[in-house]
This record gives structure tokens, sequence and C-alpha cells, in this order.
């Protein structure tokens, strides 16, 4: 068996295959490294498609659409390779940019998950907002990037280049894992569906005594927002949703009742800060998300007895303070 595989999730998402598949054949199929579509029960002829021009891409089709989380949970379970790397249908890659990231793998076994520097597709020397050169959660659990401050994003040159770097999380556009610890932990939590599944299972790698790690020898450029676009208000419920479930696992109880508070506090101005741009439907996202969480939570009852995010690296700044009182960001 080879090494390496990498997944790619496809939904309906025949147009991103057409121009993208092509060039992810050419640079990640090798001695060591497979590349294969997971297709999530598409009804575009994507899957066909793909059997019939690249017979050198391993095809598995599931029934239904699953989700991101569980439909690669789902396409991991069935593959096996020692390393998987989840790559998002609307990237691209370069040659050989899976080479480093094995490498780095292989020479370094605690490491449980790692990703490489991630670009613009659209403006191409500067980083992509999702995951940029590694990924942070501040105090308060919100999430940023070497590279990226909430829509504040660097171009690249050069600044973070340099030997591997821990962080909290890899993004999820290209992250690599070692296949037997994210299956020991259970893969991405697939009552996220989508957006910030990456962080929680980050978290908990660096819990279980594993290290997450960002590389820049390795580079992909990243669309981004192909499935759901910037701006779209079930982006935003997600969003919310998803990082009030992120900090109400990672936190011990008495700890957790303190930053949801706070988080209350803090989302309960960007509501209004909606309300006032005339962004009524992502002011509902914001209040749904609340009141479906309050809902969810009550499914995870057990807590870890240690705060899993305080020690994270990045986690000893407020991003609130930092970039609207002091400006400094």
């Amino acid at each position: 068996m080879k090494k390496l595989a990498v997944i790619i999730l496809n939904w309906n998402g025949m147009t991103l295959l057409q121009q993208l598949l092509p060039i992810a054949a050419r640079y990640s199929i090798s001695e060591d490294s497979d590349l294969i579509v997971a297709d999530n029960g598409s009804t575009d002829g994507s899957p066909e498609w793909v059997a019939r021009e690249f017979p050198s891409v391993r095809l598995i089709r599931f029934e239904d659409n699953l989700g991101f989380a569980a439909g690669y949970n789902r396409a991991i379970s069935e593959t096996h390779y020692p390393f998987t790397i989840l790559l998002n249908s609307d990237v691209e890659v370069t040659p050989d940019w899976w080479r480093p990231m094995l490498d780095y793998m292989e020479k370094h076994p605690e490491v449980g998950a790692l990703q490489p520097k991630i670009r613009s597709f659209y403006d191409r020397d500067s980083f992509e907002y999702a995951g940029a050169a590694g990924g942070y959660l501040d105090n308060l659990g919100y999430p940023y990037c070497r590279g990226r401050v909430f829509d504040n994003v660097e171009r690249d040159n050069g600044q973070y280049d340099g030997p591997a770097i821990d962080v909290a999380w890899a993004s999820g556009a290209a992250l690599m894992v070692r296949t037997d610890i994210y299956l020991q932990l259970g893969g991405l939590d697939a009552a996220f569906f989508a957006h910030m599944e990456e962080i929680d299972l980050c978290c908990r790698m660096i819990a279980a005594g594993r290290r997450v790690c960002a590389i820049s020898e390795s580079m992909v450029f990243h669309m981004g927002g192909a499935s759901l676009p910037k701006g779209n208000p079930k982006k935003t419920y997600l969003n919310f949703r998803n990082n009030l479930l992120l900090l109400h696992k990672n936190l011990p109880r008495r700890r957790g009742r303190k930053i949801l508070l706070l988080r209350r506090l803090a989302d309960t101005l960007a509501f209004l800060m909606f309300i006032a741009k005339g962004q009524w439907k992502d002011a509902c996202a914001v209040i749904r998300a609340h009141n479906d969480f309050r809902r969810m939570r009550r499914d995870y009852t057990e807590h870890p007895a240690t705060d899993r995010l305080h020690s994270l690296p990045g986690a000893d700044r407020s991003l609130l303070i930092d970039h609207y009182l002091l400006h400094r960001i």
C-alpha cells in the first residue's frame, strides 16, 4: 500500500472538478500517494465524469450528502492509508506540494496534523482567509491565523517562512493527518456538519499529546467559499454555532460557563452590527445559532478536567481588544 491518500470530497462540484482535478491528479499521484474522490451523493454527473476521464483517480461513492465532516470520516475509514490529506475541491495544488508534508510527518511521529501555506486563488500573492499560514484561537475562542486576523489578510512576503511551527489548528482546506490518530479520536465531529470541525479535531489532538503544525515548504491556492460564499447567512450561522460548540466541548464546565457568557455578550455586539448594516439575515443567523447551540450542547455531557484552550499557541491575546480598542491589528 502507498503511504498517502489525498482525498477530495465532492458534492455536485462538476465545475470545480473540471477546473482543478487535472492539476491535482498531475501533482498528487505518485509511487507514494493516491488521489481519491469521495462523492457525497452528487446528482450532476460529476462522479461519472471522474470515472470516465480520470481512471487513475480512485472513486468512492456515497448515496447521500453526508456533509463535510461525516463524508470525510467515512472516506478515511474505508481507505486505511497511513497518512491522509483532506483536500478541498476548490484548492489548486502545486508541484510536489504533498512531499514536504509527508516528509515532516514521517520524521516527527509526535505530529498528528499539519497544513501547508495557503494562498488565495484569486489574489495569488496574498494569504487565503481560511488557514493562511496556520491557525490560532484567542482567549475567547475566536479563530485567527498567521497572515489573517478577522477580515484583514496579509500579503505573503515570506514573513512566516522558516521551520515548521506549532499552531492551535490546521486548516481543513488542505489538512494532513496521521490516519490512525484521526480514527482513534473519532475523526471530525459530524454534528458540526461544516466549518470549524477541523479546529475541534486539532484541539482534541493536542489534548491527546499530539502536535499540530504549519509548514511553509508546501503551498496551495484556495478559492474559499466555493460551497458557501462569504456573506452567506448559512455560513454566518455555522460559524457562530460551531464556535460555541467548540468552546463547550473543550473547556471544563465552570470555565466554559464564564467564557460562553462573555461570548454571548460579544455575539450580541455582532448581532447589533449586522442590524446596523441592514444585514437582517445574518442577524437572524446569529440568533438561530445560539438557539441551536443551547439545544445541541445537551448531547455533550462530558467535559475535560482541564482547560484545553488556554495553553494553545496564540491564546494569550484578545482579538477584540487588539483590533477594536488598541487598533494594533
